[in-house]
């Protein structure tokens, strides 16, 4: 490691310590239902030195990988890759139409179901064929400019092009609903897929290595961190921003392919009354205390006063439309979902096929072993997180699933 990049990293951490007191006051927990771990990983993460001014746990905070999810902090002099998470850019896409529940009488939802199923890739590894709508074409070559502008490498990825306007799978989904006064929303979550993951990997080992070999102790090796100033933290910004925009594109493109299905399923033009479209796990340079810090929110929204965002529920469960209050002992975030309250596989091993079903009644949905694991039941009730959010955001809708499409 040259003199240069050895500086660097001290004065972060000289600059850092210098700004705040490492105890538990450092952790703000919005959560009334937390777990010990999560607790853990937070206190250990508001130890690290370039922390500021705290590490904020929203209502919906459960174990994760080098941070919990549901966390918010800011870094003076550095970011911490894993903490970001490797879903870059994961986020919800929501668009309020004309239509009403009334529209929707005698119709089969099923038959907008598998409309969706039919234009929109779904699951882990199901892309795009290499003949692409124009949408998303010009998406593209907005996004190639945007590479080269930045200076990213996609050779990890030769196939990014055909996964734009694609689902994935976990906790993704299409969802047809109705809010309070019947109104029909179409609303979804996906992020950055598997070239966000291959870009969000790499620079965690990146980020691994170089702390190994600057013999910098850290709590665990996910809270491993790239210092500003270094041409490390310069190319994972670089490619962090790309990311993001492909996750925010990637939500735009699969917007208009299901309004492309709503429209021909009711046989009528879609009139967008409203379009809100939010990221909930990424970094970006905000002023918070008067200090201007990568604020970092892994399982977060931006809720800034008067900033709009979408907070889902689980599988079967409300969703909510937001505004932020700007609250700032919540870093102007607050809640991106229900979150986990079991795992995969302790879900799977609690429930049943029958047990989604009679979770799932009324809902159009595409049952199968493969969904048990996104059981309502195996997340928080996503009512508790939203009365715990009471502090960080204003509820301007509730919604109601009445149609679902997952990816395995």
């Amino acid at each position: 490691m040259c003199k240069t990049n050895r500086d660097d990293a001290a004065e972060a951490t000289r600059t850092a310590t210098h700004n705040v007191h490492i105890s538990d006051r450092k952790v703000k927990v919005f959560a009334s239902e937390v777990e010990e771990s999560t607790l853990k990983q937070a206190r250990e993460l508001a130890r690290m030195p370039f922390v500021w001014p705290h590490v904020a746990l929203m209502p919906d905070a459960h174990t994760g990988l080098g941070s919990s999810v549901g966390t918010v902090f800011g870094t003076k002099r550095a970011v911490i890759p894993a903490a970001v998470g490797v879903d870059i850019g994961c986020g919800m896409i929501g668009v309020l139409t004309q239509f009403t529940k009334d529209d929707l009488q005698g119709k089969d939802l099923k038959d907008l179901r598998q409309a969706i199923e039919d234009n929109i890739p779904l699951s882990p590894g199901n892309y795009n064929s290499w003949q692409l709508r124009d949408s998303a074409n010009d998406r593209c070559r907005e996004l190639n400019a945007l590479a080269e502008e930045l200076g990213v490498d996609l050779s990890h990825s030769p196939k990014w092009r055909q996964q734009l306007g694609s689902l994935g799978g976990g906790n993704h989904f299409i969802e047809l609903c109705l809010d309070e006064q019947d109104r029909v929303w179409m609303f979804l979550h996906s992020g950055s897929r598997g070239v966000g993951n291959k870009i969000a990997k790499k620079h965690i080992k990146i980020a691994q290595r170089l702390c190994e070999q600057w013999w910098i102790p850290l709590p665990n090796k996910d809270l491993a961190y790239l210092v500003q100033g270094t041409p490390e933290f310069k190319a994972y910004l670089q490619d962090l921003k790309w990311a993001q925009r492909f996750a925010f594109l990637n939500r735009e493109e699969m917007m208009d392919r299901f309004a492309d299905c709503l429209e021909e399923f009711m046989g009528q033009e879609l009139v967008e009354l409203e379009r809100i479209n939010c990221h909930h796990n990424y970094t970006v340079k905000e002023k918070h205390f008067g200090h201007e810090v990568w604020l970092t929110r892994k399982g977060a929204v931006n809720a800034a006063e008067g900033r709009k965002a979408l907070i889902p529920g689980s599988m079967g469960t409300a969703s909510y439309v937001v505004e932020g209050k700007g609250y700032p002992g919540g870093l102007m975030s607050a809640p991106h979902g229900a979150g986990r309250r079991f795992s995969r596989t302790e879900a799977r091993r609690r429930f049943t096929v029958d047990d989604l079903a009679a979770r799932m009644e009324g809902i159009e949905y595409r049952p199968g072993e493969e969904f048990i694991d996104e059981i309502p039941d195996a997340y928080k009730d996503i009512d508790v997180v939203m009365r715990d959010a009471e502090p960080l955001v204003t509820v301007l809708h509730r919604l109601r699933q009445v149609m679902n499409v997952k990816g395995t």
